[in-house]
C-alpha cells in the first residue's frame, strides 16, 4: 500500500493518508466525533470502558487518551478520518508501556468495509520504520473479527489467557498476537502470561 507521510502537529504521530484516509492527530474539534463513538454500546461492547453517556466525558477522554499523552517517546495516537471530510470514524493507537499495545476502534456504520485494516496497515508501516522493537494486540474470545484484523496486519498468535476485566469487572478471556520488528521472531511478551494464573495455548484455524 502506497501512502504519504509527513510531520503533523505533535512529532509523535506523523500525519499519514491512505489510499482512502487521513490518519492525523486528534484536536479539541474532534470531541463530537468521538462522542458519537464512545456513545455507541455495541462499538464499546469489547472494549475496556464503558459507553460515554456526555459529551463532556467524551472531551475528558479525548484529553486523557489522545491529547495529554502526545508527547510521550511511543505517543502514537490516530485519528482515522476519510479524506472525504476528515473528520474522525475511529481511531488508532500503541500504548506507551512495554506492552506497546495496539488498539483500534471504529464507528459501527463504518465496519466491515476495510477501514481498520487500512489504517492499522499504515500505522504498523511508520511503527517499523521508526524502530519500534514490537507490538502486541489483544482481542476477546467472542470478537474473532479483532484477531482477524490482526492477522492482515502481520501479528501471529502467541496465546491466551483469563483475567477479571476492570473496570466492566467481568472474566473475559483474551487472545495476545504479536508482531516483531526488530527482535527475534520467536519472542514472546509474556507478562500477560506471567500475570494471570489461567493461561493456555489454543490450536486456531490456519484462517
Amino acid at each position: 500500500m502506497l501512502f504519504r507521510k509527513e510531520l503533523g502537529t505533535c512529532a509523535n504521530t506523523p500525519r499519514l493518508e491512505t489510499e482512502r484516509l487521513i490518519l492525523r492527530r486528534f484536536s479539541e474539534a474532534d470531541v463530537d466525533d468521538l462522542y458519537a463513538l464512545l456513545r455507541d454500546p455495541d462499538v464499546n461492547r469489547f472494549l475496556p470502558w464503558f459507553p460515554t453517556e456526555t459529551r463532556e466525558e467524551a472531551a475528558a477522554f479525548l484529553h486523557e487518551r489522545f491529547l495529554d499523552t502526545c508527547s510521550l517517546p511511543s505517543a502514537y495516537r490516530y485519528a482515522v478520518c476519510r479524506k472525504t471530510d476528515d473528520r474522525p470514524i475511529g481511531y488508532v493507537r500503541l500504548a506507551a508501556d512495554d506492552s506497546r499495545d495496539f488498539g483500534y476502534g471504529l464507528r459501527k456504520e463504518f465496519w466491515r468495509q476495510g477501514i481498520v485494516t487500512e489504517a492499522a496497515r499504515a500505522v504498523v508501516f511508520r511503527l517499523r520504520q521508526d524502530g519500534v522493537p514490537y507490538i502486541t494486540a489483544t482481542h476477546d474470545v467472542n470478537n474473532p473479527a479483532s484477531g482477524e484484523v490482526m492477522k492482515k496486519i502481520g501479528m501471529t498468535y502467541r496465546y491466551s489467557y483469563e483475567e477479571l476485566w476492570q473496570p466492566k469487572n467481568i472474566p473475559v478471556v483474551f487472545r495476545m498476537y504479536q508482531l516483531n520488528f526488530s527482535r527475534e521472531d520467536g519472542w514472546t511478551y509474556r507478562k500477560y502470561w506471567d500475570r494471570c494464573e489461567h493461561h493456555f495455548i489454543e490450536e486456531l484455524p490456519s484462517r
